[in-house]
């Protein structure tokens, strides 16, 4: 079993290694990051209530106009996520498996494009932002379950983008059995960072937190991997 420390260091050590590349990237993945949906319709609900309480009212023809602007808006935001987001995220995720034993370059970021594998990479994807959504509106404790249920499905495709989708959710969810809760406490590690990340108006989670937190999480994965050789369930 896995413990913080030995995650973090070897996350930090690959980090450090390839700096100004991870700084980068890591950067990208948090832009790209799949809880963005959510600020997406908070940004639209307060849009809203603004053009209402602007005096114009949503029945007279500006009103009308604006609203459906910010809906045009916010769905050619989601559409762009769906179809390049999370495609440019999967490379981001292959970009810090392999910086653990090499120094890749930022070349991998269209891994997800060139792999012959983008509509399987995009619908996956998909799901899985669909399904921990889904939860998470109906009841929040099972939504956070699933969000560390499937939080390996992009490291998955990272390596195996032609991955059936089924096996892909069967796959991390047998490397995330019996650990969800240390993955949990190993995010609350990070708590610090996110809060100096806050102080510096970004730069913290720029220049160290956000490629930090991504080295870490990779070498969770290898780990799981490992593991997964070892049960034989993966082969």
């Amino acid at each position: 079993m896995w413990t913080r420390e030995e995650l973090k260091i070897g996350g930090k050590q690959a980090f450090y290694k390839n700096y100004w590349m991870s700084v980068a990237v890591g950067l990208l993945l948090l832009l790209i990051s799949s809880e963005d949906f959510w600020e997406i319709r908070k940004v639209l609900d307060s849009q809203d209530d603004s053009v209402i309480s602007s005096g114009w009212g949503i029945f007279t023809v500006i009103g009308i106009f604006l609203v459906l602007f910010y809906l045009l808006f916010t769905l050619l935001i989601i559409f762009a996520k769906i179809f390049i987001g999370n495609v440019f995220a999967i490379g981001g995720y292959r970009f810090f498996i392999l910086n653990r034993t090499e120094n890749p370059s930022g070349k991998n970021l269209l891994y997800g494009f060139k792999s012959g594998h983008y509509g399987n990479i995009v619908l996956t994807m998909f799901l899985k932002n669909l399904y921990i959504s889904l939860w998470t509106l109906l009841l929040v404790i099972p939504g956070i379950i699933k969000r560390y249920e499937y939080c390996m499905i992009p490291y998955i495709l990272a390596e195996n983008p032609g991955m059936d989708r089924r096996d892909a959710f069967q796959i991390s969810r047998r490397m995330m059995m019996g650990q969800k809760w240390e993955v949990f406490v190993l995010d609350l590690s990070f708590i610090g960072w996110h809060i100096l990340t806050a102080l510096s108006f970004g730069l913290v989670g720029i220049f160290f937190a956000g490629p930090y937190y991504q080295a870490t999480f990779a070498e969770l994965y290898i780990v799981n991997k490992r593991r997964a050789y070892e049960e034989g369930y993966i082969r």
